[in-house]
Protein backbone atom coordinates (compact mmCIF):
# COMPACT_ATOMS: atom_id res chain seq x y z
CA UNK A 1 0.00 0.00 0.00
CA UNK A 2 1.04 3.42 -0.89
CA UNK A 3 0.52 6.85 1.00
CA UNK A 4 0.44 10.22 -0.12
CA UNK A 5 2.37 12.69 2.30
CA UNK A 6 1.42 16.69 1.08
CA UNK A 7 4.75 18.11 1.47
CA UNK A 8 3.83 22.20 1.70
CA UNK A 9 6.75 24.40 0.26
CA UNK A 10 6.92 26.55 3.56
CA UNK A 11 6.61 29.47 1.21
CA UNK A 12 8.47 28.53 -2.44
CA UNK A 13 6.13 29.46 -5.45
CA UNK A 14 6.40 26.32 -6.62
CA UNK A 15 3.11 23.98 -6.41
CA UNK A 16 3.18 21.49 -3.37
CA UNK A 17 4.52 18.27 -3.85
CA UNK A 18 3.51 14.71 -3.07
CA UNK A 19 5.46 11.93 -2.31
CA UNK A 20 4.80 8.88 -1.91
CA UNK A 21 6.16 6.56 1.00
CA UNK A 22 5.90 2.77 1.18
CA UNK A 23 4.31 1.62 4.31
CA UNK A 24 7.14 -1.10 4.28
CA UNK A 25 9.68 1.34 3.75
CA UNK A 26 8.52 3.15 7.13
CA UNK A 27 9.67 0.20 8.58
CA UNK A 28 13.42 0.66 7.25
CA UNK A 29 13.57 -2.56 5.24
CA UNK A 30 15.40 -2.54 2.77
CA UNK A 31 19.50 -3.41 1.17
CA UNK A 32 21.14 -1.22 3.67
CA UNK A 33 22.71 -3.36 6.23
CA UNK A 34 22.81 -1.56 9.31
CA UNK A 35 26.26 -2.30 11.62
CA UNK A 36 26.38 -3.21 15.21
CA UNK A 37 29.08 -1.28 15.78
CA UNK A 38 30.51 1.76 15.02
CA UNK A 39 34.06 2.68 13.41
CA UNK A 40 35.49 2.46 16.87
CA UNK A 41 34.13 -1.04 17.27
CA UNK A 42 31.22 0.59 20.18
CA UNK A 43 27.46 1.08 20.13
CA UNK A 44 26.41 3.99 18.11
CA UNK A 45 25.74 7.07 20.23
CA UNK A 46 26.62 5.61 23.79
CA UNK A 47 28.30 8.75 25.67
CA UNK A 48 29.17 6.44 28.52
CA UNK A 49 31.12 4.07 26.47
CA UNK A 50 34.91 5.61 27.55
CA UNK A 51 37.54 5.12 24.59
CA UNK A 52 39.89 8.18 23.68
CA UNK A 53 37.01 10.31 22.27
CA UNK A 54 34.64 10.32 25.26
CA UNK A 55 36.05 12.79 27.61
CA UNK A 56 36.35 15.41 24.82
CA UNK A 57 32.83 14.46 23.58
CA UNK A 58 31.58 15.46 27.17
CA UNK A 59 33.23 18.69 27.80
CA UNK A 60 31.90 19.67 24.40
CA UNK A 61 28.54 19.22 25.60
CA UNK A 62 29.05 20.92 29.12
CA UNK A 63 30.25 24.16 26.98
CA UNK A 64 27.31 23.65 24.51
CA UNK A 65 24.82 23.41 27.44
CA UNK A 66 25.56 26.38 28.96
CA UNK A 67 26.06 28.37 26.61
CA UNK A 68 23.17 27.84 23.95
CA UNK A 69 20.60 30.51 25.31
CA UNK A 70 17.45 32.03 23.69
CA UNK A 71 19.51 34.87 23.72
CA UNK A 72 22.73 33.48 21.56
CA UNK A 73 20.58 31.96 19.33
CA UNK A 74 18.19 35.05 18.48
CA UNK A 75 21.69 36.99 17.97
CA UNK A 76 23.34 33.86 15.50
CA UNK A 77 19.38 33.62 13.11
CA UNK A 78 20.19 37.34 12.73
CA UNK A 79 23.67 37.43 11.96
CA UNK A 80 23.80 34.58 9.72
CA UNK A 81 20.51 35.46 7.74
CA UNK A 82 22.66 37.90 6.07
CA UNK A 83 23.84 35.55 4.04
CA UNK A 84 26.85 37.75 3.19
CA UNK A 85 29.83 35.72 3.47
CA UNK A 86 30.64 33.72 0.42
CA UNK A 87 28.89 32.71 -2.97
CA UNK A 88 29.63 29.26 -3.85
CA UNK A 89 28.11 26.15 -5.43
CA UNK A 90 26.74 22.83 -3.50
CA UNK A 91 29.30 20.71 -4.60
CA UNK A 92 32.24 23.57 -3.57
CA UNK A 93 30.66 23.55 0.12
CA UNK A 94 31.05 19.68 0.48
CA UNK A 95 34.53 19.72 -0.72
CA UNK A 96 35.19 22.54 2.10
CA UNK A 97 34.35 19.86 4.47
CA UNK A 98 37.46 18.10 4.14
CA UNK A 99 38.48 20.23 6.19
CA UNK A 100 36.31 19.50 9.10
CA UNK A 101 36.62 16.96 11.80
CA UNK A 102 33.01 16.93 14.38
CA UNK A 103 34.49 17.08 18.04
CA UNK A 104 30.94 16.29 19.12
CA UNK A 105 30.59 12.86 17.39
CA UNK A 106 31.54 9.45 19.17
CA UNK A 107 30.97 7.44 16.33
CA UNK A 108 33.58 8.85 13.51
CA UNK A 109 36.46 10.76 13.48
CA UNK A 110 36.93 11.29 9.68
CA UNK A 111 36.55 14.82 7.72
CA UNK A 112 32.79 15.24 6.87
CA UNK A 113 32.80 14.42 3.18
CA UNK A 114 33.39 11.07 4.05
CA UNK A 115 29.89 10.82 6.56
CA UNK A 116 28.10 13.02 3.41
CA UNK A 117 28.61 10.53 0.76
CA UNK A 118 27.91 7.52 3.06
CA UNK A 119 24.73 8.68 4.26
CA UNK A 120 23.77 9.44 0.53
CA UNK A 121 25.00 6.23 -1.01
CA UNK A 122 23.28 4.08 1.22
CA UNK A 123 20.05 5.55 1.08
CA UNK A 124 20.56 5.21 -2.85
CA UNK A 125 20.27 1.37 -2.13
CA UNK A 126 17.76 1.45 -0.36
CA UNK A 127 15.38 4.16 -2.02
CA UNK A 128 16.78 4.44 -5.81
CA UNK A 129 13.71 6.70 -7.16
CA UNK A 130 13.45 9.31 -3.99
CA UNK A 131 16.78 11.28 -5.77
CA UNK A 132 15.22 14.21 -3.27
CA UNK A 133 16.49 11.89 -0.68
CA UNK A 134 20.16 11.20 -2.17
CA UNK A 135 20.62 14.92 -2.33
CA UNK A 136 19.34 15.44 1.34
CA UNK A 137 22.22 12.33 2.47
CA UNK A 138 24.63 14.71 0.48
CA UNK A 139 23.95 18.34 2.01
CA UNK A 140 22.29 17.81 5.60
CA UNK A 141 26.01 18.72 7.62
CA UNK A 142 27.09 21.27 4.99
CA UNK A 143 26.29 23.82 7.70
CA UNK A 144 29.25 22.55 9.20
CA UNK A 145 31.44 24.99 7.20
CA UNK A 146 30.64 27.75 10.03
CA UNK A 147 33.70 26.17 11.86
CA UNK A 148 36.08 27.57 9.03
CA UNK A 149 37.43 30.95 8.95
CA UNK A 150 35.56 32.31 6.00
CA UNK A 151 32.20 31.20 7.95
CA UNK A 152 33.38 33.00 11.10
CA UNK A 153 35.15 30.05 12.73
CA UNK A 154 32.56 29.31 15.19
CA UNK A 155 33.38 27.01 18.23
CA UNK A 156 32.32 23.44 17.93
CA UNK A 157 29.68 24.09 20.62
CA UNK A 158 27.58 26.49 18.33
CA UNK A 159 27.67 24.42 15.19
CA UNK A 160 27.58 20.51 16.12
CA UNK A 161 26.29 18.13 18.18
CA UNK A 162 22.56 17.84 19.20
CA UNK A 163 20.08 20.21 18.65
CA UNK A 164 17.12 20.72 21.35
CA UNK A 165 14.85 23.93 21.73
CA UNK A 166 15.40 26.95 23.70
CA UNK A 167 12.80 29.41 25.10
CA UNK A 168 11.58 26.79 26.79
CA UNK A 169 12.43 23.70 29.51
CA UNK A 170 15.27 21.25 28.59
CA UNK A 171 13.75 17.45 28.44
CA UNK A 172 15.65 14.98 30.34
CA UNK A 173 16.13 12.78 27.26
CA UNK A 174 18.95 15.12 26.19
CA UNK A 175 22.44 13.82 26.24
CA UNK A 176 24.40 15.26 29.14
CA UNK A 177 21.39 17.11 30.32
CA UNK A 178 23.09 17.86 33.53
CA UNK A 179 25.04 20.69 32.18
CA UNK A 180 21.61 22.53 31.19
CA UNK A 181 21.77 23.22 35.14
CA UNK A 182 24.41 26.24 34.87
CA UNK A 183 22.69 27.38 31.45
CA UNK A 184 21.06 30.97 32.70
CA UNK A 185 17.70 30.03 31.14
CA UNK A 186 17.53 26.88 33.55
CA UNK A 187 15.97 29.19 36.15
CA UNK A 188 14.34 31.80 33.93
CA UNK A 189 10.80 31.41 34.38
CA UNK A 190 9.72 32.64 31.52
CA UNK A 191 12.13 29.55 29.85
CA UNK A 192 11.96 26.59 31.94
CA UNK A 193 8.18 25.41 31.86
CA UNK A 194 6.98 23.33 29.19
CA UNK A 195 5.78 25.57 27.07
CA UNK A 196 8.13 28.68 27.86
CA UNK A 197 7.41 31.33 24.78
CA UNK A 198 5.52 28.58 22.81
CA UNK A 199 1.77 26.88 22.60
CA UNK A 200 0.50 23.62 22.19
CA UNK A 201 0.71 22.69 17.93
CA UNK A 202 2.48 26.04 17.43
CA UNK A 203 5.15 23.80 14.92
CA UNK A 204 8.62 23.72 14.81
CA UNK A 205 9.03 26.21 12.15
CA UNK A 206 7.86 28.69 14.87
CA UNK A 207 10.02 27.61 18.17
CA UNK A 208 14.11 28.35 17.68
CA UNK A 209 16.68 25.36 18.27
CA UNK A 210 19.86 25.70 19.34
CA UNK A 211 22.30 27.55 16.89
CA UNK A 212 24.11 25.18 14.35
CA UNK A 213 24.85 23.70 11.48
CA UNK A 214 21.27 22.24 10.85
CA UNK A 215 19.95 25.65 10.91
CA UNK A 216 22.31 27.27 9.48
CA UNK A 217 22.06 24.96 6.35
CA UNK A 218 17.84 24.95 6.58
CA UNK A 219 18.50 28.90 6.21
CA UNK A 220 20.93 28.48 2.91
CA UNK A 221 18.55 26.48 1.48
CA UNK A 222 15.61 28.04 2.05
CA UNK A 223 16.69 31.55 1.05
CA UNK A 224 18.69 29.92 -1.92
CA UNK A 225 15.34 29.09 -3.38
CA UNK A 226 15.51 25.45 -3.41
CA UNK A 227 13.01 23.23 -5.38
CA UNK A 228 13.67 20.29 -2.69
CA UNK A 229 10.58 19.57 -0.89
CA UNK A 230 9.73 20.69 2.34
CA UNK A 231 10.38 17.17 3.85
CA UNK A 232 13.98 17.33 2.85
CA UNK A 233 14.12 20.59 4.39
CA UNK A 234 12.79 19.74 7.71
CA UNK A 235 15.62 16.85 7.34
CA UNK A 236 17.77 19.25 7.41
CA UNK A 237 16.55 21.48 10.06
CA UNK A 238 16.08 18.34 12.26
CA UNK A 239 18.13 15.43 11.63
CA UNK A 240 20.50 16.59 14.94
CA UNK A 241 17.25 16.97 16.87
CA UNK A 242 17.98 13.10 18.81
CA UNK A 243 15.38 14.17 21.80
CA UNK A 244 12.43 14.42 19.59
CA UNK A 245 13.09 11.83 16.34
CA UNK A 246 14.56 8.92 19.07
CA UNK A 247 12.85 9.91 22.63
CA UNK A 248 9.82 11.89 21.47
CA UNK A 249 10.18 15.03 23.28
CA UNK A 250 8.86 17.87 22.39
CA UNK A 251 6.06 16.47 20.72
CA UNK A 252 3.71 18.78 22.01
CA UNK A 253 4.87 21.82 20.07
CA UNK A 254 4.04 19.86 16.80
CA UNK A 255 1.53 20.61 14.06
CA UNK A 256 0.30 18.42 11.51
CA UNK A 257 3.05 19.15 8.87
CA UNK A 258 5.81 18.27 11.49
CA UNK A 259 4.04 15.34 12.05
CA UNK A 260 3.99 13.87 8.57
CA UNK A 261 7.66 15.52 7.65
CA UNK A 262 8.79 13.17 10.76
CA UNK A 263 8.04 10.02 9.39
CA UNK A 264 10.78 10.75 6.29
CA UNK A 265 13.40 12.17 9.30
CA UNK A 266 12.83 8.63 11.06
CA UNK A 267 13.79 7.14 8.04
CA UNK A 268 16.47 9.17 6.95
CA UNK A 269 17.96 8.73 10.58
CA UNK A 270 18.97 5.77 10.04
CA UNK A 271 21.34 6.31 6.97
CA UNK A 272 22.73 9.77 8.69
CA UNK A 273 23.87 7.52 12.00
CA UNK A 274 24.59 3.65 10.84
CA UNK A 275 26.41 4.49 7.50
CA UNK A 276 29.50 5.79 9.22
CA UNK A 277 32.23 3.18 8.75
CA UNK A 278 35.64 3.54 7.98
CA UNK A 279 34.64 1.80 4.33
CA UNK A 280 35.47 5.20 2.46
CA UNK A 281 33.67 5.85 -1.11
CA UNK A 282 34.68 6.34 -4.63
CA UNK A 283 33.96 9.78 -4.56
CA UNK A 284 35.66 10.69 -8.50
CA UNK A 285 32.77 8.04 -9.42
CA UNK A 286 30.08 9.27 -7.43
CA UNK A 287 30.47 13.05 -8.66
CA UNK A 288 28.63 13.29 -11.55
CA UNK A 289 25.38 11.82 -10.40
CA UNK A 290 25.22 13.74 -7.54
CA UNK A 291 26.04 16.94 -9.45
CA UNK A 292 23.31 16.30 -11.42
CA UNK A 293 21.00 16.37 -8.54
CA UNK A 294 22.32 19.45 -7.22
CA UNK A 295 21.68 21.28 -11.07
CA UNK A 296 18.28 19.50 -10.26
CA UNK A 297 16.73 21.51 -7.36
CA UNK A 298 19.43 24.51 -6.51
CA UNK A 299 21.24 27.44 -8.63
CA UNK A 300 24.78 26.94 -9.64
CA UNK A 301 25.93 29.56 -6.75
CA UNK A 302 24.30 30.12 -3.30
CA UNK A 303 24.80 32.89 -1.14
CA UNK A 304 26.23 31.82 2.36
Amino acid sequence: MTILIEQPQLGFEEEEKKIPVDEKELGLDGGFVVPQTNSFGQTFRDYDAGGERQPGVENFYRINHISQTYDFVKRMREEYAKLNRVEMSIWECCELLNNVVDESDPDLDEPQIEHLLQTAEAIRKDYPNEDWLHLTGLIHDLGKVLLLPSFGELPQWAVVGDTFPVGCAFDESIVHHKYFKENPDYNNPAFNTKYGVYSEGCGLNNVMMSWGHDDYMYLVAKENKTTLPSAALFIIRYHSFYALHRSEAYKHLMNEEDIENLKWLQIFNKYDLYSKSKVRIDVEKVKPYYLSLIEKYFPAKLKW
